[in-house]
């Protein structure tokens, strides 16, 4: 029987990446994303559309549509990002992610907590931006903070999820060129998931709850 993995954010950059990597190794590959496109679907053997961690009735879906399935792993890739300078600070976008970043990841594990089963693996993928100690440029204030509150709520989950034996890795998957960085970046996304996926191969109950460069770099809280 081949091992299944969910995937939120994944009908493009890193998220698709993830579903083309694991589709290599013969996992059972679930895309999990708000909308769907052909590149998904030739990839993913379950696609699960129309689904926005940010909102409670959306999740209630993809609950339901994964009731009876194992996860072996799960990646929480799905995210949002907007850029706020002092002065100019937009709160709504500030709490739009953090209903994406941080709860709608946290939202996803606990609704899919009965489905992790020992030795399954969560892989948060979150951002050195959530780093408070790594902090020398500021702005970015919902971005900054939303994923700190992701590394703190994953720290947690490392914690909570060591009586079933599942562990849970902190990644940050480097300067991407993908949509959301606007075309920029130094790696591809391809490169960003296979080095994550190795991570997360290598992730167990001695090194859960770290937080982690996708080069292998342990970064700071």
């Amino acid at each position: 029987m081949p091992q299944n993995v969910v995937i939120t954010g994944a009908n493009r950059g890193i998220g698709l990446s993830f579903c083309e990597h694991y589709k290599g190794l013969g996992f059972n590959v679930v895309g999990v994303c708000r909308t769907s496109n052909p590149n998904l679907e030739k990839i993913a053997d379950n696609v699960i559309e129309g689904i926005d961690i940010g909102k409670k009735g959306s999740c209630e879906i993809l609950f339901n549509e994964l009731a009876d399935v194992k996860v072996d792993v799960l990646i929480n890739n799905a995210g949002i990002l907007s850029s706020e300078t002092l002065g100019q600070i937009d709160f709504e976008a500030i709490s739009n992610q953090f209903q994406v970043n941080a709860i709608g990841a946290l939202r996803v594990t606990e609704g899919l907590s009965a489905n992790l089963t020992s030795n399954s693996k969560v892989a948060i993928i979150t951002s050195r931006m959530g780093s408070i100690e790594d902090n020398d440029s500021g702005g970015y204030y919902g971005y900054r903070m939303s994923k700190a509150a992701l590394n703190a709520g994953a720290k947690s989950l490392a914690i909570d999820l060591k009586n079933k034996s599942v562990a849970v890795g902190i990644f940050h998957p480097g300067y991407v060129t993908t949509d959301m960085t606007s075309g920029g970046g130094d790696i591809s996304p391809d490169q960003s998931a296979t080095r994550l996926a190795s991570l997360i191969k290598n992730l167990n109950m001695s090194n859960t709850g770290t937080f982690w460069h996708s080069n292998g770099e342990i970064l700071p809280w």
